[in-house]
């Protein structure tokens, strides 16, 4: 079975439609949590492959025809509350399908929000795609269409390309796949290098009452960004797993063996692109509900350094969504994207060794080599926005 070349998530408000979109491009329902079922939004991300064929009436992800690629799909929550997941989705992705409903007005907040986003850790290969044709009249998505246009106009994706579809009906789907297929190409990966694995998910696959004979042991989801793993690697996760310690909380790193590879089907070497399920020894409850959502798999002593404190050179956006002071106040909040990792940080003031940089002292530490670009969060009108973004010096 082969791996997914290219990872493409879903952006843009809450409700317009995200989910329903890879649904109809995958047959796969990504807001399966149970929390998510019962709100009927996306709140962890969500995943699935989809193989985009090639016959004689053009592009299609059904029935007869040449394999011309296989993708994955991370589908992203709209909700401004989950906007720390949007930025730790973006760390993994080569390119994306931006979701705007044909029944709003556009743009709505979270649109504005979701393409700052992109635009920021610059994702540059967007399709936009404009949804639920199937609830409005022809004038209507012409009117909405042109909203679109107009939203786009000024910014880096200008000239990128709207497709109008509906994801119930399925109407122009083949032109979406089309469009996929010419506009988000995959990039040319490194394989040479220490392999590096972005954790976006991990699990406890146990059912309640296994008997511990057939316990498996915890599974990461996440990419391969470089290099390549095989099954009965070692490997370590840094910055590890939380500990209290004489009322500190500590950060041990992980080691454990890849006891096989999944990737829509068994593989013996997983690669950069796509989404990986790696089965480890671990004991599955330090995998369970995500809690190693942000750490960084590699072979033992290849990792970049586990850090505490950055200092980082900030790059407002140029178009932000809140008014912002012009400086950060002493020991001022503020949501640090790292790779998957979120965590809250603390801004001490100017860096020692650089005064074009600040310092910030971090409550959970990150993995991170110096010229990582990390995205910053402020607290702008009582909610956190997306600032800019800090490279690591």
């Amino acid at each position: 079975m082969s791996q997914a070349e290219v990872n493409i998530m879903t952006a843009g408000h809450v409700d317009h439609g995200k989910t329903t979109l890879i649904s109809a491009l995958t047959g796969i329902m990504t807001d399966s949590h149970s929390e998510e079922v019962k709100r009927g939004i996306t709140i962890k991300l969500g995943y699935a492959d989809m193989t985009i064929r090639k016959n004689a009436e053009g592009y299609t992800n059904e029935g007869e025809g040449e394999v011309v690629r296989k993708v994955s799909f991370l589908d992203a929550p709209g909700h401004e509350t989950l906007m720390a997941t949007v930025v730790a989705a973006s760390s993994i992705v080569d390119g994306a399908l931006f979701v705007i409903a044909a029944n709003e007005t556009c743009p709505q907040p979270q649109t504005l929000e979701h393409l700052l986003v992109l635009e920021s850790i610059g994702v540059k290969n967007i399709v936009f795609v404009q949804t639920k044709l199937d609830l409005v009249t022809k004038d209507q998505a012409i009117k909405n269409y042109k909203e679109i246009l107009t939203l786009l106009k000024g910014t880096p994706y200008e000239k990128s390309p709207v497709i109008p579809i509906s994801a119930v009906t399925k109407a122009n789907l083949d032109k979406l796949f089309e469009a996929i297929q010419e506009n988000i190409p995959t990039p040319k990966r490194d394989e040479t290098t220490a392999a590096q694995f972005l954790i976006a998910r991990s699990f406890d696959v146990n059912k309640p009452g296994t008997k511990p004979a057939k316990i498996l042991g915890g599974v990461l989801g996440g990419s391969v960004v470089c290099g390549v793993f095989k099954e009965g690697d070692e490997i370590e996760l840094l910055p590890g797993y939380p500990q209290e310690k004489k009322d500190k909380r500590i950060y041990v790193p992980i080691r454990t063996k890849i006891t096989s590879m999944n990737a829509d089907g068994k593989i013996k070497e997983a690669r950069p692109g796509g989404l990986v399920g790696i089965a480890t020894g671990l004991d599955p409850a330090l995998a369970s509900g995500d809690l190693l959502v942000g750490n960084i798999a590699g072979k033992p002593g290849t990792l970049p350094p586990v850090l505490t404190e950055l200092n980082l050179k900030m790059k407002p956006l140029k178009r932000a969504l809140a008014n912002f002071p012009e400086t950060f106040v002493e020991n001022e909040p503020v949501v640090i994207g790292s790779g998957t990792a979120t965590t809250i940080g603390f801004v001490e003031g100017k860096s020692k060794g650089n005064r074009q940089a600040y310092h910030i002292r971090l409550k959970k530490p990150v993995c991170a080599a110096q010229g990582a670009v990390m995205a910053i969060l402020r607290k702008a009108s009582n909610r956190w926005n997306l600032y800019g973004t800090g490279t690591l010096i």
